[in-house]
C-alpha cells in the first residue's frame, strides 16, 4: 500500500521545512510513503527548499494557476506514481502532520473513499466568533448541497483513495475544498470525517484578502456546483417562485375586475398585468433552462465517466509495465506504439 502526501505550495520556503519535518515516516498498514511538492509558480526558494528537505517528487507548474489547479495537477501526478492513497495538506503547516495516520485509517479499512480532517471550530483559539459562525453556517449549507455529513467543509486536510482520485474533476481555480466535496457526494463516493488538530497560524491566507471576498468566492462556487449537479432543482425553484407570483397577480386581477366591479372602474391594472406577463415568461423560461441544463448534466456525467475509464485504464497499463518502461522517454513510447501497430507495417 503506497501513500503519496501532496503539498501544493506557493512561496512557502519559510514554512515548508517544518511541514515536511512533521510528516509521518511510517504508518501501520502503509508500506511506502512518498512526498510530492506541487510548486504553483513560486518566486522564492520553495523548490530548492523542497529538495533539501527530502521531497521525493517536485511538480512545477511554471506559473501561478491557483490552489484548485495545483491540487488537481498533484492528484494526477500522485496517481501516475501508483499511489493507493493520496493525502493533501497545506504548505503553511496549518495541520498536525501526525494526524495523517487518523486521516488514512478509514480508507485503509475500505470504509471511505474520501476523508476530511475536521478542525475544532468552536474551540479554535484563533477563530473569532464571526469566523466560527461563518464556518458553521457554510459547512451546514455545504452538507445540504453535497449530501454528506462533513462538519468542516473548508478543511483542506484530506485523504483520497485511488478511486476518488480517478473520479474527481476539479474545474475551479479558487479552491478544491467545496467543489471536490460536492462532486464526491453527488458521485456516490463514500465520504467520512475525523477530528484533527491544528498548529498555530504561521501566515495569513493567500486565497482571499478579506472575509467578504472569501464569502463571495465560496458562495459563487457553491451556486455553480449546485447548478452543475442539481440543475432541475435550481431552475425548478426559480420557475416555481416566478409562476407563483404570476398566478397570484392573475387571481388578484380577476378578483378585482369581476368581484369588485365598483372599485375596478376607478383603477388601471396595466402595471400589474405587465409584471404578470414578465413573471410568467421568466417562469416558463426557467422550465426550459431546467430541461436544457438537465440534458447537459447527463452529457457531463457521460464525459466524466469516459474520463474516469481512460484514467483507470492508464493506471492499469502503468501498473502492468516494468519499471524500466515507465522511465522511457515519451517519444520512444510513441515510436514503439507505431511500430507495434499493424496499420503502419
Amino acid at each position: 500500500m503506497k501513500l503519496v502526501i501532496q503539498i501544493p505550495c506557493f512561496n512557502e520556503e519559510q514554512t515548508l521545512p517544518q511541514t515536511i519535518r512533521d510528516l509521518p515516516k511510517s504508518i501501520p498498514g502503509i508500506d511506502q510513503i512518498e512526498i510530492l511538492v506541487v510548486d504553483d509558480g513560486s518566486t522564492d526558494r520553495t523548490v530548492e527548499v523542497a529538495r533539501l528537505c527530502g521531497a521525493h517528487h517536485i511538480l512545477s507548474l511554471g506559473t501561478n494557476r491557483g490552489l484548485g489547479r495545483a491540487f488537481a495537477a498533484g492528484m494526477e501526478k500522485a496517481v501516475s506514481l501508483r499511489a493507493d492513497i493520496v493525502v493533501n495538506t497545506d504548505g503553511d503547516n496549518q495541520y498536525v502532520g501526525a494526524d495523517i495516520a487518523k486521516l488514512v485509517e478509514p480508507v485503509l479499512r475500505r470504509q471511505a473513499d474520501m476523508v476530511v480532517g475536521c478542525r475544532p471550530i468552536l474551540d479554535h483559539p484563533e477563530f473569532s466568533p464571526l469566523k466560527k459562525l461563518l464556518q458553521l453556517a457554510g459547512s451546514w449549507t455545504l452538507r445540504l448541497l453535497s449530501k454528506t455529513s462533513v462538519r468542516d467543509a473548508p478543511s483542506g486536510f484530506r485523504a483520497f483513495s485511488r478511486e476518488a482520485c480517478l473520479r474527481l474533476v476539479i474545474y475551479s481555480r479558487f479552491s478544491y475544498c467545496i467543489e471536490s466535496l460536492i462532486q464526491a457526494g453527488n458521485s456516490q463516493l463514500r465520504v467520512d470525517s475525523v477530528d484533527i488538530r491544528v498548529n498555530s497560524t504561521t501566515r495569513q491566507s493567500r486565497l482571499f484578502k478579506s472575509t467578504p471576498e472569501y464569502l463571495w468566492k465560496s458562495g459563487a462556487t457553491m451556486v455553480t456546483m449546485f447548478v452543475h449537479y442539481r440543475p432541475s432543482l435550481f431552475f425548478g425553484l426559480l420557475s416555481a417562485v416566478n409562476l407563483a407570483g404570476a398566478v397570484f397577480l392573475g387571481l388578484r386581477f380577476l378578483y378585482l375586475v369581476y368581484l369588485t366591479p365598483g372599485a375596478a372602474a376607478h383603477r388601471t391594472y396595466i402595471p400589474s398585468l405587465i409584471l404578470l406577463a414578465v413573471l410568467a415568461i421568466f417562469g416558463v423560461g426557467c422550465v426550459t433552462l431546467a430541461i436544457i441544463a438537465e440534458l447537459q448534466r447527463v452529457n457531463r456525467r457521460l464525459v466524466e465517466e469516459a474520463l474516469y475509464q481512460l484514467r483507470r485504464q492508464a493506471v492499469e497499463r502503468s501498473s502492468s509495465m516494468p519499471a524500466s518502461s515507465q522511465n522511457e522517454h515519451p517519444a520512444e513510447k510513441a515510436r514503439a506504439a507505431i511500430q507495434d501497430n499493424p496499420r503502419f507495417q
